[in-house]
């Protein structure tokens, strides 16, 4: 493999908006796209070739033919096709397509009825839709154990071997990992953790070693950076086209989190800079949450309504109940939802972790978390701008003023509004405890740091699979 072959692998992975996609994903998802557009092309011609009609060129159906295959795609994608699980299973794929297909006739119908003529006859859809389900399970048969396999997967050369390599190593054992580790080098900063670890005493030529490995990503995992950087080598390799990544930043990339136990505060000066305040970005976001505000309450009204007038027939009390959370800057809020618990759920007015089957939890009050309509109420808070549809989850004074002595950089997650869905809740299920908050501040710091409109649009896209499947409900 020559030097310029290794440049072009040094990441296999894209970076779409500030967001990093693995090339698998989107190596499939570009098929999937065009298996989609065949099998709308093919629904029609079928179709026209019954009823004895001029098939007539595809340049005049091209707008319901592109119609179909892109509402299918964003199902497909809202329902965790590409997930490293769909990735690994052909069973778990094939369940996830069968509901992304009804997903997306469903918004086949909503476009149809919002925009006539877009969209595929109902006759063509119903061949295209079956063609679409045969073409998907066929190439995933085919490709299954090509995406699963070592094609795609980059080489990995750890400088250290000490914790820090263990973490890398711990990662590298998961399903799901992108990479290999190619071997490890002993910088002489302490006790090897590692037994395949190599002395740098031993290694005449670092930049060399590089090479003869076929590494295409050489990560600093050093305990001790003061007398161990090998700069001079670094800096040899890098001119060779081989990527040089800190711990850090490889495990954002790898995890979608930032981790709180490789990072510091120069970590967050020199990194990319924070882009949630920025104006065109701001100015968006809050016209996307003004629309789909009014959107989503004239839709949702009466589902809050019925659900509300159950809670009352269940449990004395209001079926509304408010609650103050920490928003922006660490300013105070309340937020309006509907009550699951019984009214006296907390006793004496000191705030209480959720549980796993909690018993103050009613009947109505399960159901409702499980599909998150007790959240629907905050789209009033949504409209008045003290949050936003997507953002770090807001939480409880009480809990804010304990976490924030407990864990770095916690306060660094209210520099953005609260949020209604968000990075953490589509990637870590509830957090009820002092360890699942730290876990989801990983990926809110993630999020605030990495944030666009296309991020915004993958999480609202995943929030469906987790209503769905009830994940992280609690």
């Amino acid at each position: 493999m020559g030097d310029t072959d290794r440049g072009k692998t040094a990441c296999d992975m894209i970076r779409l908006f500030k967001h990093y996609i693995p090339y698998p994903v989107i190596f499939l998802g570009l098929i999937d796209f065009l298996l989609l557009l065949m099998a709308g092309e093919a629904g029609w011609i079928l179709r026209a070739l019954q009823i004895d009609m001029a098939v007539g060129s595809i340049f005049d159906r091209l707008a319901p033919i592109i119609s179909f295959a892109f509402s299918l795609q964003l199902a497909l994608i809202a329902v965790g096709v590409y997930s490293p699980e769909a990735l690994q299973s052909l069973r778990f794929a094939a369940a996830r397509i069968m509901v992304a297909i009804s997903l997306g006739v469903i918004l086949l119908a909503l476009l149809a009825f919002a925009m006539p003529g877009i969209t595929l006859w109902r006759s063509n859809s119903l061949y295209a839709v079956g063609l679409a389900i045969l073409f998907l399970m066929i190439i995933r048969i085919f490709l299954g154990a090509m995406l699963d396999s070592d094609i795609f997967k980059r080489r990995l050369l750890i400088l250290g071997a000490g914790p820090r390599a263990g973490s890398i190593a711990a990662l590298e054992k998961q399903q799901e990992s992108g990479f290999i580790i190619a071997g490890y080098v002993e910088m002489n900063e302490g006790p090897s953790l590692v037994d395949t670890a190599i002395r740098r005493q031993d290694i005449t030529n670092l930049p060399q070693h590089v090479i003869d490995l076929e590494v295409s990503e050489v990560v600093l995992a050093l305990e001790e950076r003061r007398n161990s950087l090998p700069v001079a080598d670094l800096l040899t390799i890098k001119t060779t086209g081989v990527h040089v990544n800190d711990l850090s930043s490889f495990l954002e990339r790898e995890t979608g989190r930032v981790d709180l136990d490789s990072v510091n505060p120069s970590w967050f000066i020199f990194s990319d800079r924070f882009s949630s305040g920025r104006r065109l970005s701001s100015t968006f976001k809050r016209g996307f949450d003004i629309f789909l505000s009014f959107l989503l309450l004239a839709l949702t009204g009466p589902v809050i309504l019925l659900f509300a007038l159950l809670i009352r027939l269940e449990i004395h009390g209001g079926s509304f109940f408010k609650q103050e959370r920490v928003g922006l800057y660490g300013q105070k809020f309340k937020i309006l939802k509907l009550r699951s618990m019984c009214a006296d759920a907390e006793a004496g007015g000191k705030a209480i972790w959720a549980t796993e089957n909690d018993p103050r939890i009613t009947r109505v009050g399960r159901f409702i978390r499980k599909v998150r309509i007790d959240e629907l109420p905050q789209t009033w808070s949504v409209l008045k701008g003290e949050m936003s549809f997507v953002r770090p989850r807001s939480e409880r004074p009480e809990f804010v003023d304990d976490l924030q002595t407990k864990m770095p950089f916690y306060s660094e997650r209210h520099i953005v509004k609260p949020g209604i869905t968000g990075w953490a809740q589509i990637n870590y299920p509830y957090g009820a405890s002092i360890e699942d908050s730290r876990h989801k501040l990983e990926y809110d710091l993630y999020y605030a740091k990495n944030y666009t409109p296309f991020l915004d649009l993958l999480i609202i896209l995943q929030t469906i699979r987790v209503v769905l499947w009830s994940e992280g409900a609690r």
